[in-house]
């Protein structure tokens, strides 16, 4: 398993946080995400490593932006 951590700007609520899981977890490979508005973490857990544009494009698609933490 692999795990990759993120920060991401812009997200405030539980409806942020359900945005970014869904758009990520279109990314092949995805085997489990926490996402915290709260902290502004991203973790994405997979089972082989991820492109990270990848995952960076899902989370501006939802409309935030992250970079690798």
């Amino acid at each position: 398993m692999t795990t990759t951590e993120y920060q991401v700007t812009g997200m405030t609520c539980g409806h942020c946080e359900m945005s970014v899981r869904e758009e990520v977890g279109l990314v092949a490979g995805v085997d489990e995400i926490q996402v915290s508005a709260a902290t502004g973490s991203l973790v994405v857990t997979s089972a082989v490593a991820l492109d990270d544009a990848a995952v960076i494009a899902a989370v501006d698609e939802a409309g935030y932006a992250a970079v690798r933490a």
